[in-house]
């Protein structure tokens, strides 16, 4: 198991996991401050947290009603 955990190329995943987790962090604090969105925020959070790098992309392109 540790032999292939070695293999794994970090370099290049590491900064990808830390940008999906930045964006699902904004997403989530921007979600509990906006009053409206499309559609219910429970299924947002859902989205976010589980669609992995597109759900908070599709929150901010689609999920925030527009003013």
């Amino acid at each position: 198991m540790l032999e292939e955990l070695d293999k794994i190329p970090w370099a290049v995943i590491a900064p990808l996991i830390l940008v999906q987790i930045i964006l699902m962090i904004v997403a989530l604090i921007d979600l509990r401050k906006i009053h409206e969105t499309n559609g219910p925020k429970i299924l947002w959070v859902f989205i976010i947290l589980f669609v992995n790098l597109l759900g908070p992309i599709a929150y901010f392109i689609v999920g925030r009603k527009q003013s």
